[in-house]
C-alpha cells in the first residue's frame, strides 16, 4: 500500500492555487460523457453532486434517507467557522490554520488545513447567496461568536439551526440540478459494497430500502460523503441511520482506514437518563459563549443549583485554562468534566453531570437577548428534561459525536483506490485527533463545493476510463457476495435483537476505549469484541425477508460492520502509545492531567490495510511535518 500524498510544492498559501493550474482539466464537451456516483447527500455529499453537475457531469447520488433534507447535517446547530475577520479582532486565514492544527493535537496534515482555511471565505459567500440566513448584527453586518479553541469571533450561525439551514441552501442546489437532469437522485437507496474493476472504483451496488430489489450502477468516478461512524458506540449524538457501511465496505476493497481511534466526545450534551435511549441529544457548544460550567466543590453535595452558594462553586474551567475559559476545545472541555465527576462532585442522578448556567450571561444581557441567540436549543432542552433552563441550570455531560478518523485520502481527497474520492467527516483529512467545533460544516462545504469538483477532472483525464457493463464479471461477483451476506443474515434465526448487539458493542467502546482509554481495557476489548462478533453470526434474529422494507435487516447489516470495525479502533488506539487530541491513553499524560504527546514515535498518519483477517490488518504510515506551525505542548491555559 502507497501512501501518496500528493502535496504540491512552494508556499503554504500558494499551494492550493498552484495545484489548481498544474491539475489536467476536462472540458466541457467531454464533461457530459462522464459520470460520477456520489453516495451521501448532506452537506459534503450533497455540495459535491450539484456542483459537479453544474459543471456538466451526469451524476448519480444516492442516500438512505426519503430525501437529502433528512440527512444528518441537519443536525448541525452551532456554526461555521470562516476566516472573514467582520470582528476586526485579529483573525486571518493563518490564524484559523494555526488554531485548527494546535486545536487537532498536530496530527493533521498541514497542506490540507491551510487550504480548509482559505476556502471558508468562499463557503460564506456561497452560502448568502444561497440565500442562508446567517444571524445578522444591528447593521446588516453578518453576526459571528465564539466557538472552543479560538480568541476570535469567527462562526458564522443561523440561531441553533446552522446545519439545517445551510442544508436546505444546498438541497435546493441539488434540486436545481435534478430538474434540469444532471442529476439523477436514489433516495431510500443503501450502497452495500463498492465494485472495483482493474484497480479502479467503478460502481457499487445498492439496496433499494423499500422494495428490497439491489442493483448495479456503474460510473467513471465514486465519491462517498456518508458521514462518520460515531454509533459503534451505541450511545452518540447522531442519527440511529447514521452508520459506517459505505467506508468499511470499501476499506474491505482496498481503501486505507486512517487514524480510526480519533473520535470526539462533545462535552455538552444532555446526560444519559436511562436504559431505554437509542440515542444522545446535543446542546451545541455556541451556549459556551454565555454559560458558565460549573460543580459543588464538596462531592456529595446535592443541594439544588440555586441553593448552592457562589463561594461554595468550583468553575472549574475558567479555574484551570483562564485565557480561554469555558472556551477550551472539546477535548479538554470533556476530560475536565469527566475528572469532576469521578472527584465525585458530578450533578443530577448518577452524579454524571455538571451544570451549564446562563443566570450571569441574563442578569448581564436580558432573557430576551439569550433567548434570540439560543431560544430553539433553550426549548429542546425543556422539551427533553421538562426544566427551564431560563431559571435552571442544564445538566450536561460529555458523549460520543464525531469522528476525525476515516478513509485515507491524498490531497486530492482521492482513497487509495484510484477513482475512489472520500469527502466530509467520511474522510481523515482535516482535524487531526482533535475536531475544534464549528470546523464540520466548513470542512464538508469546502469538500465538496470546491475541492472535489475541481480534483475529479484531473483524474478523469489522467485515467481515461474505459465504459464498463453490468455483465462485467467483477460486478457479478460482487452482486453475488451482496446477495450471500443478506441471505447469512436471515438465515441465522437465533434469539437474540440487533439492537442487543449492538447496545453491547457501545458498552464495549465507551467503556474501555471512550474518554479515556488504557492498554489493559484495550486488551479486553480486543478479547471480547471478536466473542460477540461470533455469537452475532450465530444467535442473531433477523425477522421478515429481503424483498420489503425491513429494517431490522438494514441494521444488522451495519451492526455487523462496526463489530468488524469496533476492534480496528481499539487495535489503533492500543498501537498508539501517545495522547494526542480525543485519543487519551491514561498511561501517557503530563502531571496536570493533559495528553502527552510522543512526536518522536508516533507523529504519522496511522493508515490501516485489510488483509482478509480483521486481526492482522497491515499498518501504514503517512509521516507529519510541521514547517509553519511548530510542534509543541498544547496549552489553553
Amino acid at each position: 500500500m502507497e501512501l501518496r500524498s500528493r502535496v504540491p510544492g512552494g508556499p503554504i498559501e500558494r499551494k492550493w492555487d498552484t495545484h489548481r493550474f498544474e491539475m489536467k482539466l476536462v472540458n466541457p464537451a467531454n464533461k457530459r460523457k462522464h459520470t460520477v456516483i456520489v453516495v451521501g447527500s448532506g452537506l459534503a455529499g450533497g455540495a459535491a453532486a450539484a456542483s459537479m453537475s453544474e459543471l456538466g457531469y451526469q451524476v448519480k447520488c444516492f442516500c438512505f434517507q426519503d430525501s437529502p433534507r433528512r440527512a444528518h447535517s441537519i443536525a448541525a446547530q452551532g456554526g461555521i467557522n470562516a476566516a472573514k475577520n467582520y470582528r476586526n479582532d485579529g483573525d486571518s486565514i493563518y490564524r484559523l490554520f494555526y488554531d485548527t492544527v494546535k486545536g487537532g493535537d498536530f496530527r493533521s496534515r498541514e497542506a490540507n488545513v491551510y487550504r480548509l482555511a482559505q476556502i471558508s471565505v468562499e463557503i460564506i459567500d456561497q452560502c448568502v447567496a444561497q440565500g442562508v440566513p446567517f444571524a445578522r448584527e444591528y447593521g446588516g453586518l453578518l453576526a459571528n461568536r465564539s466557538f472552543g479553541g479560538a480568541q476570535v469571533s469567527r462562526t458564522f450561525y443561523a440561531r441553533g439551526q446552522t446545519g439545517q439551514q445551510l442544508l436546505l441552501g444546498c438541497y435546493q442546489a441539488l434540486e436545481k440540478e435534478v430538474a434540469r437532469g444532471g442529476v439523477t437522485m436514489f433516495p431510500r437507496t443503501e450502497m452495500l459494497d463498492l465494485i472495483v474493476i482493474e484497480g479502479r472504483a467503478r460502481g457499487i451496488v445498492a439496496r433499494d430500502l423499500v422494495t428490497g430489489r439491489v442493483s448495479t450502477h456503474l460510473a467513471d468516478a465514486v465519491v462517498l460523503g456518508t458521514g462518520g461512524y460515531g454509533n459503534v458506540f451505541y450511545l452518540s449524538t447522531n442519527a440511529k441511520g447514521s452508520n459506517a457501511t459505505a467506508i468499511w465496505r470499501a476499506h474491505k476493497r482496498g481503501a486505507a482506514f486512517a487514524n480510526p481511534c480519533y473520535t470526539q466526545i462533545h462535552p455538552t450534551c444532555i446526560p444519559v437518563s436511562g436504559e431505554y435511549q437509542s440515542k444522545l441529544t446535543l446542546m451545541s457548544e455556541s451556549l459556551r459563549n454565555d454559560g458558565r460550567v460549573w460543580v459543588p466543590l464538596r462531592g456529595g453535595d446535592r443541594r439544588p443549583p440555586g441553593e448552592v452558594p457562589e463561594a461554595e462553586r468550583d468553575y472549574y474551567l475558567e479555574r484551570r485554562y483562564p485565557s480561554f475559559g469555558n472556551l477550551v476545545p472539546r477535548d479538554v472541555a470533556s476530560r475536565a468534566a469527566k475528572s469532576v465527576c469521578d472527584e465525585g462532585r458530578g450533578v443530577g442522578p448518577g452524579g454524571l453531570g455538571v451544570y451549564l448556567d446562563f443566570a450571569d450571561a441574563i442578569r448581564r444581557v436580558g432573557a430576551g437577548t439569550i433567548r434570540e441567540r439560543y431560544g430553539n436549543l433553550f426549548e429542546m432542552y425543556q422539551r427533553i428534561t421538562d426544566e427551564n433552563p431560563y431559571e435552571v441550570p442544564m445538566r450536561i455531560f460529555p458523549a460520543v459525536h464525531y469522528t476525525m478518523g476515516g478513509l485515507w485520502v491524498d490531497y486530492n481527497l482521492m482513497s487509495t483506490i484510484p477513482g475512489l474520492h472520500v469527502i466530509g467527516e467520511a474522510n481523515f483529512s482535516d482535524h487531526g485527533a482533535n475536531r475544534l467545533g464549528a470546523s464540520a460544516l466548513m470542512q464538508g462545504l469546502a469538500d465538496g463545493y470546491f475541492i472535489v469538483p475541481s480534483t475529479i477532472s484531473d483524474y478523469l483525464a489522467s485515467a481515461h476510463p474505459t465504459p464498463v457493463d453490468p455483465s462485467h464479471p467483477e460486478c457479478r461477483r460482487v452482486e453475488a457476495e451482496v446477495a450471500e451476506r443478506t441471505r447469512r443474515l436471515l438465515a441465522i434465526r437465533g434469539k437474540r435483537t440487533v439492537d442487543s448487539f449492538h447496545r453491547e458493542l457501545g458498552s464495549i467502546m465507551w467503556d474501555k476505549c471512550g474518554m479515556a482509554r488504557n492498554a489493559a481495557g484495550l486488551n479486553e476489548a480486543l478479547r471480547r469484541i471478536p466473542e460477540l462478533r461470533e455469537e452475532f453470526w450465530r444467535n442473531l434474529n433477523v425477522p421478515g425477508s429481503d424483498a420489503e422494507l425491513n429494517q431490522a435487516l438494514e441494521k444488522a447489516g451495519r451492526v455487523a460492520d462496526f463489530l468488524e470495525l469496533g476492534e480496528l479502533i481499539c487495535r489503533d488506539a492500543l498501537h498508539r502509545e501517545e495522547s494526542c487530541g480525543g485519543h487519551f491513553r491514561e498511561e501517557y499524560q503530563t502531571e496536570d492531567g493533559e495528553a502527552r504527546r510522543d512526536d518522536a514515535r508516533f507523529g504519522y498518519v496511522a493508515a490501516w490495510e485489510y488483509t482478509g483477517d480483521l486481526a492482522a490488518p497491515r499498518l501504514g504510515k503517512e509521516p507529519l511535518e510541521f514547517e509553519y506551525v511548530h510542534l509543541a505542548q498544547r496549552s489553553y491555559k
